[in-house]
């Protein structure tokens, strides 16, 4: 990983990514991998037409991403498979799709025989993907410094990447919509650090400010 994020890679790359990690999630877990329908349906739901930015092509960065530091998680199997479940419910009409996408988790967690205490983790990481603000855990400091990886994309994927956002909420009028990303970018630039944990600070703190602040421009 360099100093900011690439456009994806190749399909039969990217397939591999996905393999990879929903096979190593499962595996540092120590349970059963689920049977193919369950893979699939995250698939289907990452590829549903309202996402134009919350979609394979994220998941696919964040695994990516996520894959350079997992030696440094806690627990490993929970980060990755709440990455595989934070996005898995993406309405932009909701106010909830942190807590559906966590109760879908949960369940299919559930359904692997997974205890009441990883399972509980595992939400716990994917409501701390909100944004309301930085947590304490150290994983779940990790889990959002690598959703948030994307601000210190390269300036080409970063563009688009504010494209893709706009078509989400291309029913939201434009006066509207300004104002309210302004917002959005405005709350992360005034953070005394974007990124919780030293080493995304470190590698993505001055390109991503570099970034949002030409958005704002």
């Amino acid at each position: 990983m360099t100093d900011s994020l690439s456009l994806a890679a190749e399909p039969a790359g990217e397939q591999d990514v996905l393999a990879r990690s929903w096979e190593r999630a499962w595996r540092a877990l120590g349970l059963a991998q689920p049977g193919s329908d369950a893979f699939e349906a995250l698939m289907r739901a990452y590829a549903e037409p309202q996402r134009h930015y919350h979609s394979q092509q994220h998941l696919r960065e964040a695994l990516a991403l996520l894959e350079t530091v997992l030696p440094t998680c806690r627990s490993p199997g929970e980060v990755e498979l709440a990455l595989w479940y934070h996005d898995a419910i993406y309405d932009p009409k909701a106010k909830d799709n942190e807590a559906r996408s966590a109760a879908w988790a949960a369940r299919v967690l559930r359904e692997q025989g997974a205890s009441d205490e990883v399972i509980s983790r595992v939400e716990a990481l994917i409501l701390a993907t909100e944004h309301r603000a930085q947590p304490s855990d150290p994983d779940a400091r990790l889990l959002v410094d690598v959703d948030l990886g994307i601000l210190a994309a390269a300036p080409h994927r970063f563009a688009q990447y504010e494209q893709q956002v706009r078509a989400e909420y291309a029913w939201v009028p434009s006066f509207v919509y300004d104002f309210k990303r302004r917002e959005v970018l405005c709350s992360f630039l005034s953070r005394p650090g974007i990124y919780a944990t030293d080493h995304f600070r470190a590698l993505f703190e001055t390109r991503a400010r570099a970034n949002l602040e030409q958005a704002l421009r």
